[in-house]
């Protein structure tokens, strides 16, 4: 019984410590993926591109960003209702 007590705590043991192997992580052959800004857009047409939005413009990405807090996030504009 004790045999079998101390043998279930060495095997969990082992597996809690095998649980705590990392494989280290290497970057790939051309070093870091250097993000694109977000106004760039996608290299290709999309069914998903908001109209009024051109790829690569700046301020129409960020009145587009502008027009979607006030009309899709603003709760008080959605429903009509007058902040408190």
């Amino acid at each position: 019984m004790k045999r079998l007590t101390l043998s279930t705590l060495a095997m969990a043991a082992l597996l809690g410590l095998a649980a705590c192997g990392d494989k280290p992580q290497e970057l790939n052959a051309n070093g870091v993926k250097q993000d694109s800004a977000p106004y760039k857009g996608v290299a290709h047409e999309s069914q998903y591109v908001q109209t009024g939005w051109t790829a690569g413009d700046k301020t129409s990405w960020e009145q587009q960003l502008k027009a979607r807090a006030q009309y899709g996030q603003n709760d008080y504009q959605r429903m009509g209702a007058q902040p408190k």
